[in-house]
């Protein structure tokens, strides 16, 4: 009778030794489960990056759109008139968005607006235009940058970004008169090739542009960002029209229409 238990016991110590063998894998197994990960990474991963920065780059592109179309309804609704004539002007993105209050007239010419009364109410713009960093506002990887005009000098309509906390609550203010027909806005990725790769253009000729933004030192979020006047036909000069196909303006850029 004790030689049968122990020989049972044996057999089951043996049995559960068999199945915890069984149980593991191999080293062998565990390289080719390794290799196969790798091999699905190395071909999933550049294509989720390439379909992260096309969405970033559409997302900038409908959002240049809604900053056209929010500067319309501002100028059309004469909410900002610096001088007093009844034309409307353009807005800052903190004005757009109601987070900081839009410039007035005192004596016809412009001042700031008084925080808590000149706020535009509804907004246009969401508040998540109300974030200005350094004249900047970041959506979805990109940067956003508002230009309004100043007074004409020499022939020549400079540009002025809004403050660096946003909207315009000091000296200088854009022209009241250029103020009522010229603004444009930049859009470059906040880490080039990263968060996107093209920089984007919208003005008051209503066009949207892109930039390859190929150069050696691209518009990104630290070394370079474009001028005011970088999409224009004439350096420093809001006024002289948008410039397609030509190279030019201080990074040597050439801009073409958005074709989606």
């Amino acid at each position: 009778m004790q030689s049968n238990l122990t020989s049972a016991a044996t057999r089951t110590r043996t049995d559960m030794s068999r199945r915890h063998q069984r149980a593991g894998f191999t080293l062998i197994e565990l390289m080719i489960v390794i290799a196969i990960i790798a091999i699905i990474a190395a071909i999933a991963i550049p294509r989720l990056m390439s379909a992260r920065l096309s969405a970033n780059e559409a997302a900038a592109i409908s959002t240049l759109r809604s900053v056209a179309t929010a500067q319309s309804q501002l100028q059309s609704s004469d909410a900002v008139d610096t001088d007093a004539d009844g034309a409307g002007e353009y807005g800052y993105f903190a004005e757009l968005s109601g987070a900081r209050p839009l410039r007035v007239t005192a004596a016809g010419v412009p001042a700031a607006g008084t925080v808590g009364r000149d706020e535009l109410f509804p907004s246009i713009l969401s508040s998540t235009f109300s974030n200005v960093t350094a004249s900047r506002v970041q959506r979805q990887g990109y940067l956003f940058q508002m230009w309004l005009p100043t007074a004409t000098v020499g022939g020549l309509v400079g540009g002025i970004a809004e403050d660096a906390a946003g909207g315009k609550m000091a000296a200088p203010f854009p022209d009241s008169n250029n103020g009522e027909i010229m603004w444009c806005c930049y859009a470059w990725p906040a880490n080039a090739h990263k968060t996107g790769n093209r920089a984007f253009f919208v003005s008051y000729e209503g066009e949207l542009l892109q930039c390859q933004n190929r150069s050696a030192t691209p518009y990104d979020g630290i070394v370079k960002t474009p001028g005011f006047s970088e999409a224009f036909v004439t350096p420093n000069d809001m006024g002289s029209g948008i410039r397609i196909g030509v190279a030019g303006g201080a990074d040597n850029t050439i801009w073409s229409p958005v074709q989606i």
